[in-house]
């Protein structure tokens, strides 16, 4: 598991904060390289990351919302109904920013790609629909931790785009631990299976930007 390596001595809320850090968006090359400086990623770029963003993330029921249909606690079940009022508005801008880059390029291997995504959608909707008790949790949580780093970066495209840049009420890290926290007292098994969706999550969200960056290689090598 991706958690494996972490600080056993932290609390597991912030192992989870960590792992997302460590393992998500924001550790990967393309988004590094963009939140350094948009100017490191073209416009065809852009327009791929905004239009399968959409495709992954931006159609309703999404993963917050299968997750929500399994997310029975207390605690969890406020929570996941913010993220999801949250995250309904994410969707309207993601369109609109969608709307502003235009169409994904066309790239070598398009067939494919749109088949890739379209498993990944299906495993999001199975990582969050899991019945066992903790999974569908840990993986909202990793997933609204991420898009924190995801939101910055459509932040900087929105500004290059000329929109509007809406407010979001998505939790805060602190209370994504604190949630985490939480549920990880209920148990091990608990804990395990939480831990166990964020992993899954993460390597979704590392694939999605991998292939991105292999669309982006395969555009500069087809010059």
């Amino acid at each position: 598991m991706l958690a494996g390596n972490l600080d056993k001595s932290a609390s597991g809320g912030a192992r989870l904060i960590a792992l997302v850090a460590d393992s998500g968006s924001a550790a990967h090359p393309t988004i590094v390289a963009a939140l350094k400086d948009l100017r490191n990623l073209n416009s065809p770029d852009l327009s791929d990351i905004a239009h399968f963003l959409c495709v992954l993330h931006g159609r309703y029921p999404g993963l917050i919302d299968h997750a929500a249909r399994k997310i029975v606690d207390g605690a969890a079940r406020e929570w996941i109904l913010h993220t999801g009022n949250a995250f309904a508005e994410e969707r309207a801008f993601l369109s609109r920013l969608t709307a502003a880059a235009g169409p994904a390029p066309s790239t070598m291997g398009d067939e494919k790609c749109t088949a890739a995504f379209a498993m990944q959608s299906r495993a999001l909707e199975m990582l969050a629909s899991s019945d066992r008790q903790g999974c569908p949790a840990g993986a909202a949580i990793a997933f609204a931790e991420d898009w924190l780093t995801i939101r910055l970066l459509l932040e900087a495209m929105a500004e290059r785009f000329a929109l509007k840049v809406p407010p979001h009420s998505f939790p805060n890290s602190g209370q994504n631990a604190r949630l985490a926290d939480a549920l990880i007292a209920e148990g091990q098994a608990q804990e395990r299976a939480l831990f166990f969706g964020a992993d899954q999550l993460l390597l979704q969200q590392q694939s999605f930007w991998n292939l991105l960056a292999a669309r982006s290689i395969t555009r500069s090598e087809h010059l």
